[in-house]
């Protein structure tokens, strides 16, 4: 079995480092659209048909090897049947999944599934069947068009740990907030204490006779606390991801702080009854930036936000402004009144879906690489970052000695097209690395010299090298270089990659800049 991955791992983007910082403890959600109607009221007995187990083979990315994937693993979920022939899971059931298959309640049958959408940010997928004919007897479980209330009673469906059979468990709704989903992504979830256990991700939850949402993880940390995806993120994500592709949701790149401390209002001559938030990381820099350090975000639209960041909607305990973000983004952008020199403005911020990070997550893809003679580069990623931090005092010392998959974890990128290379392998057997020690976890700063920009650029530089030697320096302090011959390492690639296993030399993108002229070539 598989288990829930938690909301609160250390994947808070920079816009949603916010959220900690303005100590957001609840939150609350405008009516969703109505049911298209294609689905009736379900019974108990008719919900527990819609709710299916799910089996998927995953090959997921090997880190250290970056030219392949981890051995075969399989692991088990539950989804629900939702309108228009589909089914609905978590995406971290199927995430690098090769091979999908979905079992129905009481049913001997495994059919083979495809998955058509995925939203890793949100966690949340959608999955086809090969043979449709399961929906003629299984109906589309019917959504609720609204959040529970508080202390509403909730049925959790799934197939956890434990067993081999359908599982129900109650519970009561115990909180509904504005939460850090993943390091990129922000929303609303539904904490419940009914028990949520590894295989329970992606089964229904049901109050009523209606589904509220999806199980989606639980806190590992204490008991019966779960939470679940509601059903206006639900609508989101299908809205997002009916043309195809998943684009993620609009976000809010900032840092802020709490307005409520007086001598921080009085040094901003921010006036009495005049609430807001204050800026203090914008996404962007310089003169065309529209938002800017020491603004004070007042409103967000129409809606005022008090000095923690809170904004009232309509019959529910305040929220964090950043739920509304989602609701008033349009074109790209989201309108925010701000305080600004002694005067208030409206402005229209950038809302996108991704942050710019040099160290971004791989999203399910798998890491982009590049061989040259003994050594790997890699293009580093979040989780790169994440594996190394194996404990509090690695990462301190990572900090320490200057390296930037510690000191640069949630930067963004200094310039257009920065990101991070690091040797995510152990030199190759070959004399060329003779008494070199494993260079793992160093980031390239420079090649001959000049400065790295990313992958791609590292190549172009190995590519168009004209020098006796490749002399690779890497940031951080006290870190050694390594010096290779150039032509003889360069000549020793092929012979090191079949040695080793190694079917190409780079990933598509890496080995495309190897093989195209050098620039100023005829």
């Amino acid at each position: 079995m598989r288990s829930l991955h938690l909301p609160a791992r250390a994947l808070l983007s920079l816009a949603m480092a916010l959220g900690a910082a303005l100590a957001v403890d609840r939150a609350t959600a405008a009516p969703l659209a109505a049911d298209d109607g294609t689905a009736a009221p379900a019974t108990p007995a008719a919900i527990e048909t819609s709710v299916v187990k799910v089996f998927a083979t995953l090959r997921q990315p090997d880190l250290n090897k970056p030219w392949t994937k981890q051995p075969p693993t399989t692991a088990t979920g539950s989804g629900v049947i939702i309108d228009g022939k589909r089914i609905l899971t978590n995406a971290h059931v199927v995430l690098y999944a090769s091979q999908v298959e979905v079992q129905a309640h009481e049913s001997g049958e495994k059919i083979a599934a495809t998955v058509e959408a995925i939203g890793p940010g949100i966690d949340l997928a959608v999955l086809k069947l090969d043979d449709e004919a399961l929906f003629d007897t299984r109906p589309a479980v019917k959504r609720s068009a609204r959040l529970p209330a508080i202390k509403d009673t909730v049925m959790a469906y799934g197939y956890p740990t434990g067993g081999s059979t359908l599982s129900i468990t109650k519970g009561i709704v115990s909180r509904i907030e504005f939460s850090g989903y993943s390091f990129s992504t922000g929303g609303l979830r539904i904490q419940v204490d009914a028990a949520i256990n590894p295989g329970n991700s992606g089964g229904p939850a049901i109050a009523g006779e209606e589904m509220i949402g999806l199980a989606f993880s639980r806190l590992e940390t204490a008991q019966n606390i779960g939470y679940i995806i509601p059903n206006e993120e639900i609508d989101i994500f299908l809205a997002d991801v009916a043309d195809g592709r998943y684009d993620g949701k609009p976000r809010l790149g900032a840092g802020f702080e709490k307005l409520e401390n007086q001598a921080l209002r009085d040094s901003l001559q921010v006036p009495k009854g005049t609430t807001g938030v204050l800026v203090t990381d914008p996404e962007a820099s310089g003169a065309d930036a529209v938002l800017r350090r020491w603004d004070v975000v007042t409103r967000i639209g129409d809606t005022t936000v008090d000095d923690q960041g809170r904004i009232a909607v309509e019959g529910m305990p305040r929220v964090s402004f950043l739920y509304d973000v989602q609701r008033s983004s349009t074109d790209g952008t989201v309108p925010l009144t701000i305080f600004r020199d002694g005067a208030e403005q409206t402005v229209r911020v950038p809302s996108p879906a991704r942050p710019a990070l040099v160290l971004p997550e791989l999203a399910g893809g798998y890491p982009d690489y590049f061989v040259f003679g003994p050594v790997v580069f890699t293009a580093a990623t979040a989780e790169h970052a994440a594996s190394l931090e194996t404990s509090s005092r690695l990462a301190a010392i990572m900090a320490a000695m200057g390296n930037p998959l510690a000191t640069r974890r949630a930067d963004r990128p200094a310039f257009p097209g920065e990101r991070l290379v690091m040797i995510s392998a152990p030199l190759f057997p070959h004399r060329l690395s003779r008494g070199y020690d494993s260079p793992v976890g160093r980031v390239v700063a420079t090649v001959n010299k000049k400065p790295v920009k990313n992958l791609e650029h590292l190549v172009e530089l190995l590519r168009d090298a004209e020098e006796e030697f490749v002399v690779i320096e890497f940031a951080g302090r006290a870190v050694p270089p390594l010096v290779f011959p150039r032509k003889e390492a360069s000549a020793a690639t092929e012979e090191i990659l079949t040695d080793n296993g190694v079917r190409s030399q780079g990933s598509p993108g890496p080995l495309a800049v190897w093989n195209a002229k050098p620039a100023g070539a005829g």
